[in-house]
């Protein structure tokens, strides 16, 4: 289940590493072992990461980045905990929408925070991956990173906004398109787009994502700040309504047989027979 009360990360659990110097916070996803997956744990420690920034005055901008040859591959399906469970399909379906609301909280707290994120992505930018690179402000990109939302392939909803925020930054067409495929795209696409702003080789990654930051940070915070604000208050205009439906719709999902079937034909690498149950 999700430990929604302990501030502290057990050794050797830690999935996002903090760093802060010189008026940066470096925000690494720092499991390359699992190309980056995300858990219930990822998004706890994503909002006490979120906490710790928001009133530090030392901090003018955030970099977001990931060790290891992907951003983040999607969900970690070995992570501990994964699974949600209740006593009656009704219980589980509540259970996985009081988690999934929870979980956008944390989201919301990363993507409000007042300093301006910068998202530095390399290889694999999957699922969630590709979900968490959106709640930055400013995306960075190697020529060779991969975009895709193929949740609907496992049989599951988009759960965290992803899909809302492509609508929002390149239409509801695309954000369609990509989601009820699940398709991956390349990076001169995802930047033709709209949802990319930079592409860069994987040697230039760091160093430019790094100097784009600085460059933001350099600036006046008080007027970085509320540009940041006002922009996002026009962007994200009926974003917080839409998630609660997704919340539900996702729930919903990850309580269904088909999103076993999902699993269960992905694992044996064939194509799933999904019922609609």
């Amino acid at each position: 289940m999700i430990d929604t009360t302990s501030t502290e990360i057990a050794p050797g659990d830690e999935r996002i590493r903090l760093d802060v110097a010189d008026g940066l916070a470096l925000v690494t996803l720092c499991r390359p072992d699992t190309l980056n997956g995300w858990s219930w744990e990822s998004t706890r420690q994503l909002g006490l990461v979120a906490d710790r920034i928001r009133f530090d005055d030392a901090v003018r901008a955030v970099l977001l980045r990931a060790e290891g040859r992907a951003f983040c591959a999607g969900i970690d399906v070995t992570a501990p905990g994964g699974g949600i469970t209740g006593r009656s399909g009704a219980e589980r379906t509540r259970n996985y929408q009081e988690g999934l609301r929870w979980a956008h909280e944390r989201f919301r707290a990363f993507a409000r925070l007042p300093q301006p994120v910068v998202a530095a992505v390399q290889g694999y930018c999957l699922g969630f991956g590709f979900e968490l690179a959106l709640l930055a402000d400013v995306r960075i990109a190697t020529h060779d990173a991969v975009f895709a939302l193929p949740e609907a392939q496992l049989g599951v909803a988009v759960d965290a906004g992803g899909d809302l925020r492509i609508a929002r930054d390149a239409g509801a067409g695309w954000a369609k398109f990509l989601a009820l495929t699940g398709r991956r795209i390349d990076a001169s696409t995802a930047e033709r787009l709209g949802l990319v702003q930079l592409l860069v080789n994987p040697s230039e990654l760091e160093h430019d994502a790094r100097s784009l930051a600085e460059e933001i940070a350099a600036n006046a915070p008080l007027a970085v700040q509320g540009i940041k604000r006002d922009i996002d208050a026009f962007a994200d205009a009926g974003l917080d309504d839409a998630l609660r439906h997704t919340a539900a719709t996702a729930a919903l999902t990850l309580a269904s047989d088909d999103i076993r079937e999902g699993y269960a034909a992905k694992a044996a690498r064939r194509t799933p027979r999904f019922d609609g149950r």
